[in-house]
Protein backbone atom coordinates (compact mmCIF):
# COMPACT_ATOMS: atom_id res chain seq x y z
CA UNK A 1 0.00 0.00 0.00
CA UNK A 2 1.17 3.57 -0.44
CA UNK A 3 1.55 3.77 3.67
CA UNK A 4 4.96 2.52 3.09
CA UNK A 5 7.88 2.48 0.85
CA UNK A 6 6.61 1.02 -2.59
CA UNK A 7 9.29 -2.51 -2.34
CA UNK A 8 7.35 -4.79 -4.41
CA UNK A 9 5.81 -4.38 -7.53
CA UNK A 10 2.30 -4.68 -5.91
CA UNK A 11 2.94 -1.82 -3.58
CA UNK A 12 3.80 0.03 -6.69
CA UNK A 13 1.11 -0.30 -8.50
CA UNK A 14 -1.15 0.06 -5.55
CA UNK A 15 0.35 4.17 -5.28
CA UNK A 16 -0.33 4.37 -9.38
CA UNK A 17 -3.98 2.67 -8.83
CA UNK A 18 -4.62 5.51 -6.20
CA UNK A 19 -3.30 8.30 -8.60
CA UNK A 20 -4.64 6.81 -12.14
CA UNK A 21 -8.09 7.63 -11.91
CA UNK A 22 -9.15 11.70 -13.47
CA UNK A 23 -11.85 12.45 -10.05
CA UNK A 24 -8.93 11.21 -7.49
CA UNK A 25 -6.43 13.27 -9.03
CA UNK A 26 -8.91 16.17 -9.44
CA UNK A 27 -9.68 15.65 -5.61
CA UNK A 28 -6.01 15.41 -4.43
CA UNK A 29 -5.30 19.01 -6.40
CA UNK A 30 -7.95 20.63 -4.46
CA UNK A 31 -7.94 18.46 -1.22
CA UNK A 32 -3.72 19.55 -1.26
CA UNK A 33 -4.66 23.04 -0.39
CA UNK A 34 -8.01 22.79 1.31
CA UNK A 35 -9.50 21.53 3.77
CA UNK A 36 -13.18 20.63 2.35
CA UNK A 37 -16.23 18.73 3.24
CA UNK A 38 -18.23 15.92 1.04
CA UNK A 39 -20.67 18.90 0.04
CA UNK A 40 -18.08 21.60 -1.55
CA UNK A 41 -16.30 18.82 -3.02
CA UNK A 42 -19.76 17.59 -4.71
CA UNK A 43 -20.63 20.82 -6.09
CA UNK A 44 -16.85 21.80 -7.78
CA UNK A 45 -16.62 18.72 -8.91
CA UNK A 46 -20.01 18.28 -10.43
CA UNK A 47 -20.34 14.72 -9.17
CA UNK A 48 -22.67 12.70 -7.29
CA UNK A 49 -21.89 12.63 -3.78
CA UNK A 50 -21.92 8.78 -3.90
CA UNK A 51 -19.07 9.15 -5.94
CA UNK A 52 -17.07 11.82 -4.52
CA UNK A 53 -17.46 9.40 -1.04
CA UNK A 54 -16.29 6.42 -3.08
CA UNK A 55 -12.61 7.89 -4.53
CA UNK A 56 -12.48 9.43 -0.85
CA UNK A 57 -12.65 6.02 0.70
CA UNK A 58 -10.04 4.64 -1.45
CA UNK A 59 -7.78 7.76 -1.04
CA UNK A 60 -7.98 7.59 2.51
CA UNK A 61 -7.14 3.57 2.25
CA UNK A 62 -3.76 4.41 0.66
CA UNK A 63 -2.81 6.82 3.62
CA UNK A 64 -3.20 9.73 0.77
CA UNK A 65 -6.25 11.36 2.58
CA UNK A 66 -7.14 11.99 5.90
CA UNK A 67 -10.18 13.29 7.78
CA UNK A 68 -11.69 15.42 10.91
CA UNK A 69 -14.78 15.87 12.64
CA UNK A 70 -16.41 19.52 13.22
CA UNK A 71 -19.30 19.15 14.59
CA UNK A 72 -21.50 16.63 11.96
CA UNK A 73 -19.42 17.38 9.40
CA UNK A 74 -16.11 15.56 7.89
CA UNK A 75 -13.68 17.40 6.70
CA UNK A 76 -11.11 15.95 4.52
CA UNK A 77 -7.62 17.29 3.28
CA UNK A 78 -4.19 15.46 1.48
CA UNK A 79 -2.24 13.82 4.02
CA UNK A 80 0.96 15.97 2.63
CA UNK A 81 2.97 16.13 5.82
CA UNK A 82 2.62 12.09 6.58
CA UNK A 83 3.62 10.53 2.97
CA UNK A 84 6.20 9.17 2.88
CA UNK A 85 8.97 9.97 0.30
CA UNK A 86 8.09 7.36 -2.46
CA UNK A 87 4.40 8.68 -2.40
CA UNK A 88 5.59 12.14 -2.64
CA UNK A 89 7.46 11.45 -5.27
CA UNK A 90 4.56 9.47 -7.18
CA UNK A 91 1.95 12.66 -6.31
CA UNK A 92 5.08 14.98 -7.48
CA UNK A 93 5.18 13.19 -10.90
CA UNK A 94 1.29 13.19 -10.83
CA UNK A 95 0.63 17.07 -9.91
CA UNK A 96 3.50 18.01 -12.67
CA UNK A 97 2.02 15.98 -15.54
CA UNK A 98 -1.47 17.82 -14.80
CA UNK A 99 -0.05 21.46 -14.91
CA UNK A 100 -2.57 22.87 -17.31
CA UNK A 101 -5.37 20.59 -17.32
CA UNK A 102 -8.24 22.86 -18.37
CA UNK A 103 -10.23 20.96 -16.32
CA UNK A 104 -8.38 22.18 -13.24
CA UNK A 105 -8.99 25.27 -13.78
CA UNK A 106 -12.96 24.88 -14.28
CA UNK A 107 -12.55 23.47 -10.63
CA UNK A 108 -10.63 26.23 -9.45
CA UNK A 109 -12.71 29.01 -9.92
CA UNK A 110 -15.59 26.84 -8.65
CA UNK A 111 -13.61 26.41 -5.17
CA UNK A 112 -13.37 30.08 -5.38
CA UNK A 113 -16.78 30.92 -5.51
CA UNK A 114 -17.23 28.16 -2.49
CA UNK A 115 -14.71 29.51 -0.57
CA UNK A 116 -16.02 33.07 -0.82
CA UNK A 117 -19.84 31.92 0.37
CA UNK A 118 -17.90 30.77 3.44
CA UNK A 119 -16.53 34.70 3.68
CA UNK A 120 -19.83 36.40 3.19
CA UNK A 121 -20.78 34.21 5.98
CA UNK A 122 -18.08 35.64 8.57
CA UNK A 123 -19.14 39.20 7.06
CA UNK A 124 -22.75 38.79 7.75
CA UNK A 125 -21.56 38.07 11.07
CA UNK A 126 -19.44 41.28 11.90
CA UNK A 127 -22.22 43.44 9.65
CA UNK A 128 -24.70 42.96 12.46
CA UNK A 129 -21.79 42.60 15.46
CA UNK A 130 -20.74 45.95 14.96
CA UNK A 131 -22.55 47.90 18.07
CA UNK A 132 -22.16 45.14 20.12
CA UNK A 133 -19.32 43.48 19.70
CA UNK A 134 -16.77 45.10 22.33
CA UNK A 135 -19.43 43.62 24.63
CA UNK A 136 -19.63 40.40 22.97
CA UNK A 137 -15.72 39.62 22.75
CA UNK A 138 -15.59 40.70 26.25
CA UNK A 139 -18.06 38.58 27.64
CA UNK A 140 -17.02 35.47 25.53
CA UNK A 141 -12.74 35.96 26.16
CA UNK A 142 -12.32 38.83 28.64
CA UNK A 143 -9.48 41.18 28.53
CA UNK A 144 -6.42 39.69 29.14
CA UNK A 145 -5.99 38.59 26.35
CA UNK A 146 -5.32 42.00 24.94
CA UNK A 147 -3.04 42.51 27.35
CA UNK A 148 -0.79 39.86 27.08
CA UNK A 149 -0.74 40.31 23.26
CA UNK A 150 0.56 43.55 24.05
CA UNK A 151 2.85 42.85 26.41
CA UNK A 152 5.24 40.93 23.46
CA UNK A 153 5.10 44.09 21.41
CA UNK A 154 7.90 45.40 20.23
CA UNK A 155 9.44 49.15 22.30
CA UNK A 156 7.00 52.38 22.39
CA UNK A 157 8.46 53.64 19.32
CA UNK A 158 7.19 50.97 17.07
CA UNK A 159 5.02 51.32 14.07
CA UNK A 160 2.29 48.69 15.08
CA UNK A 161 0.09 46.92 12.16
CA UNK A 162 -3.45 46.01 14.11
CA UNK A 163 -5.08 43.69 11.80
CA UNK A 164 -8.91 42.77 11.59
CA UNK A 165 -8.93 45.76 14.13
CA UNK A 166 -12.73 45.60 14.85
CA UNK A 167 -14.24 48.37 16.36
CA UNK A 168 -10.61 49.56 16.89
CA UNK A 169 -10.51 49.10 21.22
CA UNK A 170 -6.98 47.88 20.30
CA UNK A 171 -5.50 50.49 18.17
CA UNK A 172 -6.86 52.68 20.92
CA UNK A 173 -5.37 51.19 23.52
CA UNK A 174 -2.20 50.83 22.09
CA UNK A 175 -1.80 54.52 20.00
CA UNK A 176 -0.45 56.25 23.10
CA UNK A 177 2.43 53.92 23.93
CA UNK A 178 3.74 53.62 20.30
CA UNK A 179 4.39 56.05 17.47
CA UNK A 180 2.34 54.61 15.08
CA UNK A 181 -0.38 52.04 14.54
CA UNK A 182 -1.87 51.27 11.20
CA UNK A 183 -5.83 49.54 11.76
CA UNK A 184 -6.98 47.40 8.78
CA UNK A 185 -10.36 45.50 8.77
CA UNK A 186 -12.59 44.42 5.74
CA UNK A 187 -15.64 45.34 7.54
CA UNK A 188 -16.99 48.80 6.83
CA UNK A 189 -19.40 48.76 9.82
CA UNK A 190 -16.57 48.10 12.38
CA UNK A 191 -14.23 50.74 10.29
CA UNK A 192 -17.11 53.41 11.33
CA UNK A 193 -17.45 52.27 14.76
CA UNK A 194 -13.52 51.98 14.94
CA UNK A 195 -12.96 55.53 13.17
CA UNK A 196 -15.37 57.34 15.83
CA UNK A 197 -13.33 55.55 18.68
CA UNK A 198 -9.66 56.36 17.50
CA UNK A 199 -10.99 59.98 15.88
CA UNK A 200 -8.94 62.09 18.19
CA UNK A 201 -5.84 60.11 18.09
CA UNK A 202 -3.58 61.32 15.27
CA UNK A 203 -1.12 58.55 15.18
CA UNK A 204 -3.87 55.90 14.13
CA UNK A 205 -4.92 55.33 10.55
CA UNK A 206 -7.66 53.23 9.48
CA UNK A 207 -7.57 51.04 6.41
CA UNK A 208 -10.09 48.79 4.33
CA UNK A 209 -8.23 45.66 3.63
CA UNK A 210 -8.65 41.90 3.25
CA UNK A 211 -6.39 39.80 5.72
CA UNK A 212 -4.84 38.23 2.70
CA UNK A 213 -3.90 41.50 0.33
CA UNK A 214 -3.13 43.56 3.23
CA UNK A 215 -2.43 47.34 1.84
CA UNK A 216 0.68 48.18 3.72
CA UNK A 217 3.68 48.44 2.20
CA UNK A 218 6.74 45.58 2.63
CA UNK A 219 8.68 45.56 5.20
CA UNK A 220 7.00 48.92 6.92
CA UNK A 221 5.61 47.81 10.38
CA UNK A 222 8.32 46.89 13.42
CA UNK A 223 5.05 44.41 14.93
CA UNK A 224 1.94 43.02 13.76
CA UNK A 225 -1.07 41.79 15.62
CA UNK A 226 -3.91 39.61 14.95
CA UNK A 227 -6.43 39.05 17.16
CA UNK A 228 -9.24 36.50 17.00
CA UNK A 229 -9.07 37.01 13.25
CA UNK A 230 -7.55 33.29 12.12
CA UNK A 231 -10.96 31.70 12.48
CA UNK A 232 -13.12 33.71 10.50
CA UNK A 233 -11.10 33.29 7.15
CA UNK A 234 -11.24 30.45 4.60
CA UNK A 235 -7.38 30.10 4.35
CA UNK A 236 -5.08 31.27 7.01
CA UNK A 237 -1.80 30.72 5.87
CA UNK A 238 -2.10 33.61 3.56
CA UNK A 239 -2.82 36.08 6.24
CA UNK A 240 0.20 35.02 8.60
CA UNK A 241 2.33 35.28 5.40
CA UNK A 242 0.85 38.77 4.81
CA UNK A 243 1.89 39.31 8.27
CA UNK A 244 5.61 38.42 7.82
CA UNK A 245 5.64 40.50 4.32
CA UNK A 246 4.96 43.98 6.29
CA UNK A 247 7.04 43.30 8.91
CA UNK A 248 10.71 44.99 8.70
CA UNK A 249 13.75 42.46 9.53
CA UNK A 250 13.32 41.30 13.01
CA UNK A 251 9.86 42.86 13.36
CA UNK A 252 7.67 41.09 15.60
CA UNK A 253 4.28 38.98 15.17
CA UNK A 254 1.07 38.09 17.85
CA UNK A 255 -1.69 35.65 16.88
CA UNK A 256 -4.27 35.13 19.60
CA UNK A 257 -7.18 33.06 18.69
CA UNK A 258 -9.43 30.29 19.51
CA UNK A 259 -7.85 26.63 20.98
CA UNK A 260 -9.35 24.12 19.01
CA UNK A 261 -12.54 23.21 20.53
CA UNK A 262 -15.64 20.86 19.69
CA UNK A 263 -19.04 23.67 20.16
CA UNK A 264 -19.61 23.84 16.63
CA UNK A 265 -23.00 25.98 17.41
CA UNK A 266 -21.08 28.21 18.90
CA UNK A 267 -19.02 27.98 15.52
CA UNK A 268 -21.65 28.73 13.49
CA UNK A 269 -23.25 31.60 16.17
CA UNK A 270 -20.28 33.35 15.78
CA UNK A 271 -19.88 33.33 11.93
CA UNK A 272 -16.49 31.14 12.53
CA UNK A 273 -14.46 29.44 9.55
CA UNK A 274 -13.11 26.66 12.11
CA UNK A 275 -13.18 25.14 15.66
CA UNK A 276 -10.22 27.29 16.78
CA UNK A 277 -6.44 25.74 16.37
CA UNK A 278 -4.35 23.57 17.74
CA UNK A 279 -1.05 24.91 19.34
CA UNK A 280 1.11 22.85 16.59
CA UNK A 281 -0.99 24.21 13.87
CA UNK A 282 -1.07 27.54 15.02
CA UNK A 283 2.64 26.95 15.28
CA UNK A 284 3.37 25.41 11.85
CA UNK A 285 1.33 28.64 10.46
CA UNK A 286 4.12 31.07 11.48
CA UNK A 287 6.77 29.00 10.84
CA UNK A 288 5.50 28.13 7.70
CA UNK A 289 5.75 32.35 6.71
CA UNK A 290 8.84 32.11 8.04
CA UNK A 291 8.70 33.74 11.36
CA UNK A 292 11.72 32.66 13.41
CA UNK A 293 11.88 31.71 17.33
CA UNK A 294 8.43 30.90 17.36
CA UNK A 295 6.40 30.15 20.09
CA UNK A 296 2.57 29.46 21.33
CA UNK A 297 0.79 28.67 24.26
CA UNK A 298 -2.46 28.70 26.17
CA UNK A 299 -3.77 31.40 28.13
CA UNK A 300 -5.97 30.92 31.30
CA UNK A 301 -9.25 30.95 30.72
CA UNK A 302 -10.91 34.63 32.21
CA UNK A 303 -13.96 33.55 35.44
CA UNK A 304 -16.59 35.23 33.40
CA UNK A 305 -15.11 34.62 29.75
CA UNK A 306 -18.25 31.82 28.26
CA UNK A 307 -16.53 31.47 24.90
CA UNK A 308 -13.29 28.85 24.78
CA UNK A 309 -9.98 29.29 25.99
CA UNK A 310 -7.50 31.14 23.60
CA UNK A 311 -3.88 30.89 22.20
CA UNK A 312 -1.61 33.05 22.20
CA UNK A 313 1.84 32.59 19.46
CA UNK A 314 4.31 34.78 18.57
CA UNK A 315 7.13 35.27 16.23
CA UNK A 316 9.64 36.97 14.88
CA UNK A 317 10.50 37.88 11.28
CA UNK A 318 14.40 36.74 10.06
CA UNK A 319 16.87 39.46 9.91
CA UNK A 320 18.38 40.58 6.75
CA UNK A 321 21.22 38.34 7.76
CA UNK A 322 18.85 35.13 7.19
CA UNK A 323 15.88 36.29 5.52
CA UNK A 324 17.45 34.86 2.15
CA UNK A 325 18.15 31.42 3.75
CA UNK A 326 15.32 31.58 5.26
CA UNK A 327 13.03 31.88 1.98
CA UNK A 328 14.96 29.48 0.15
CA UNK A 329 14.41 26.48 3.04
CA UNK A 330 10.71 27.78 3.42
CA UNK A 331 10.23 27.41 -0.61
CA UNK A 332 11.89 23.91 -0.62
CA UNK A 333 10.27 22.80 2.26
CA UNK A 334 6.43 24.37 0.77
CA UNK A 335 7.78 22.30 -2.86
CA UNK A 336 7.88 18.94 -0.99
CA UNK A 337 4.77 18.88 -0.15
Amino acid sequence: MIKGAPRTPDQLLSGMEALSDPARLRLLRLLERHELGVAEMTDVLQMPQSTVSRHLKLLMDRGLVRSRSRGTTNLYRMAVPELPAPARRLWLVAREQTEGWATLQHDKLRLERRLAERQRDSQAFFAGASRRWDRLRRELYGEAFTRAALAALLPADAVVADLACGTGSVAAEIAPHVARVIAVDQSPAMLSAARKRTARLRNVELLRGDLASLPIPDASCDAALLLLALGYVAEPQPAVDEMARILKPAGRAVVVDLLAHDRDDFRREMGQQRLGFEPEALRALLADAGFAHVSCRELPPEPEARGPALLLASGARPSAKTAVIDLATRETRRARR
